[in-house]
């Protein structure tokens, strides 16, 4: 058998009421969700309960805020009463002035920091001032010895590719000077073998002479 039809009207009993609310609100908040995924629909959820409890649900692709605003737009209904309005522009008033605040405090306490219009500071705020500077000359005094840690090695490292370059070029001109030496004299010794080979001998030869007396 199928279920009766329920009679839309106040749950009269209390628990009743609020386990009806607890499932009916997650059911609407899961179909919210699954029409949202299923159909790329911009959807926006808010319940409140009996006891002024809020549930919200907005879908991913626009915050709340974006859907009250096209709401406003295409219904033509107006959200926003005039005195939320000025309460608006007040606010953004408000922190205007606040954003002017905080950059005139930063520009005081840089001008305290150089020691200017201190005279109305009390001891707390001077003592604050003073622990400010030392720390901060602390971390100057590191940067910069780690600054000229780094530019010493640096130097150490070019004198080092200096030496090293003046080194080689010493060793390639030995080479050079070597090169060349042995080359003058292989130049002087294929001179000599030359001039050897174009000398005619002076004395006759012997051997022959004796052969022309003997056939006589």
């Amino acid at each position: 058998m199928g279920r009766g039809k329920i009679e839309i009207k106040r749950i009269e009993n209390a628990n009743n009421r609020v386990v009806t609310f607890s499932k009916r609100r997650n059911g609407l908040v899961k179909k919210a969700k699954e029409i949202t995924v299923l159909c790329d629909a911009k959807v926006a959820l808010i319940v409140f309960a009996s006891n002024g409890k809020m549930t919200d649900y907005c879908c991913p692709s626009m915050d709340l805020g974006a859907m009250l605003d096209q709401y406003q737009k295409l219904s033509g209904k107006k959200l926003w009463d005039a005195k939320h309005e000025n309460l608006s522009n007040e606010i953004d008033m408000i922190k205007k002035e606040n954003d002017s605040l905080q950059l005139e405090l930063r520009k005081c306490e840089y001008r305290h920091l150089k020691g200017e219009d201190i005279q109305s500071l009390n001891l707390k705020n001077l003592m604050g001032i003073e622990h400010a500077i030392e720390h901060g000359l602390d971390k100057v005094r590191d940067h910069q010895m780690e600054f000229l840690m780094t530019k010493r090695r640096n130097v150490s490292y070019e004198k080092m590719l200096v030496e090293e370059n003046r080194q080689l070029s010493f060793q390639l001109q030995q080479q050079e000077m070597a090169i060349a030496s042995n080359a003058r004299g292989m130049m002087m010794r294929d001179q000599d073998g030359q001039f050897g080979y174009r000398v005619q001998p002076t004395q006759p030869n012997l051997q022959e002479k004796i052969m022309s007396l003997v056939i006589d």
